[in-house]
């Protein structure tokens, strides 16, 4: 289930930022859905930088390929809960809190899994990108309780 709560603001915020920054979120979550590992690649800034936790850090748009073309041949990853808890804008910069939950399918067989964690985002506007915005920093972690 795919459930969204929003708080904009901030200095610089357009209906059109908006709309724009949901669409990037959503295709995001798409091309996780279908191991689309270009169009994944294409919603992150060359210089992006992504921490998960303990010494796993992503550094840069090819180490994510390398590390996205290893993870979907061995499962496939699709979004199941995605909550924003805040979103900011400032200028070209925008910073997205939320929950998230992705349930993990394996291709040999084991049982599926379904991780949960809280994200911050810091998305950059770019030019280069289909939906205007490009991720340029991101850190997960544990997301709190369910209660």
């Amino acid at each position: 289930m795919i459930s969204i709560s929003l708080v904009f603001g901030c200095y610089g915020e357009t209906a059109e930022d908006r709309a724009s920054l949901l669409e990037t979120t959503a295709s995001i979550r798409d091309a996780f859905a279908r191991g689309d590992v270009n169009a994944i690649a294409a919603l992150h800034d060359p210089a992006v930088v992504k921490y998960f936790g303990g010494s796993n850090v992503v550094l840069g748009r090819e180490n994510l390929i390398k590390g996205l073309n290893e993870t979907f041949k061995n499962s496939k990853m699709e979004f199941v809960e995605n909550k924003v808890e805040s979103t900011m804008f400032h200028g070209d910069t925008a910073v997205e809190t939320s929950i998230f939950a992705i349930r993990v399918s394996f291709k040999d067989g084991r049982p599926a899994v379904v991780s949960r964690g809280r994200a911050m985002v810091v998305y950059v506007k770019s030019a280069t990108s289909p939906t205007g915005w490009v991720s340029i920093r991101e850190m997960a972690q544990a997301a709190p309780e369910e209660k």
